[in-house]
């Protein structure tokens, strides 16, 4: 509901509304336009003194990070994967949380491929009998 309903209820109730007083401003942070003219502003930081954030930086192999590098090459080297899977296990991502996708995608790839390589070795040893 609307402000003013309440405060049309609590004035024909009689009792005066407390919480709609005027707030009153600190004198203190209060700007003077006259102050932006006379160029009274303090510089803070230098232009050439900037810092790159952490997250800034490119990631290694080629921009994709370990993670997708590994995710990619294992379709050829399916190694990689597992050497990824390493790396996500060992917490490599809390370097750099932008790994933690690509190297959950490559442990997931070799998982699959786990299955797959225990599936064809099944086949092979108890299916030619």
């Amino acid at each position: 509901m609307k402000q003013g309903y309440f405060k049309k209820r609590l004035q024909v109730a009689g009792e005066q509304p407390t919480h709609f007083k005027p707030v009153e401003m600190d004198q203190r942070h209060i700007s003077n336009n006259n102050d932006r003219e006379k160029g009274k502003y303090a510089l803070i930081k230098d232009s050439d003194d900037f810092q790159q954030g952490l997250y800034d930086k490119p990631l290694p192999c080629f921009g994709c990070g370990i993670g997708w590098f590994s995710f990619l090459i294992g379709f050829a080297f399916p190694l990689m994967w597992f050497y990824a899977t390493f790396l996500y296990f060992g917490n490599y991502y809390r370097k750099d949380p932008r790994e933690r996708a690509g190297l959950a995608a490559s442990a997931i790839a070799a998982m699959g491929c786990s299955v797959i390589l225990f599936i064809v070795v099944m086949v092979l040893v108890f299916g030619g009998r």
